[in-house]
């Protein structure tokens, strides 16, 4: 339990003594563990911890794929936030996604075939993965909310509504996981 407890106030103190920090450096990335680490440890289920690490780390890709003005190649502003996603969950992952739960697909078939098996998901990242897409699907929904309202926004619109569906989701989440 101690080291769960270093793990946690470790990064935050190395963020305070800094001067400056750029962004997903890998402070940046260890205090969002850290952060993840103590919801975990003060009982928030992993797939809420993982769905806004995965908001987090989309976030992170959508805004570095918006410094890059000149187009290389195609798809590069999804790779980036692809590559930004995985780059951001994947070190997390071994520190906070140990949880795990068995997914049942019954379709067709005697059990074991393709259709009749159970998986087993691991909740940090189903979590990481539902964050992301909820990230990614907000400023489409925003574009679809602005023209109900006849062209018209509200002030921080994109925010207020990924928070909104963020702890909305994460409350839904929690509940329902006990």
């Amino acid at each position: 339990m101690k080291m769960k407890k270093m793990l946690f106030v470790a990064p935050l103190v190395l963020g305070m003594l800094s001067r400056s920090v750029s962004a997903h450096c890998p402070l940046c990335t260890i205090s969002a563990a850290a952060v993840a680490g103590g919801a975990t440890w003060l009982g928030v289920n992993q797939i809420v911890v993982g769905l806004f690490m995965g908001a987090f780390a989309a976030s992170m890709g959508w805004w570095f794929s918006g410094l890059v003005k000149k187009r290389f190649f195609p798809l590069q502003k999804q790779l980036i936030i692809l590559l930004i996603f995985i780059t951001t969950i994947l070190p997390v992952l071994p520190l906070i996604g140990t949880g795990i739960f068995p997914l049942h697909i019954s379709v067709a078939g005697d059990y074991g075939s393709l259709l009749n098996r159970t998986y087993v998901i691991n909740s940090f990242l189903a979590g990481s993965i539902a964050g992301g897409l909820l990230v990614s699907l907000t400023p489409w929904l925003s574009s679809r909310i602005t023209l109900l309202r006849n062209r018209k926004t509200f002030p921080f619109q994109g925010t207020v509504l990924t928070i909104s569906l963020l702890l909305i989701f994460g409350a839904i989440i929690q509940v329902a996981a006990g």
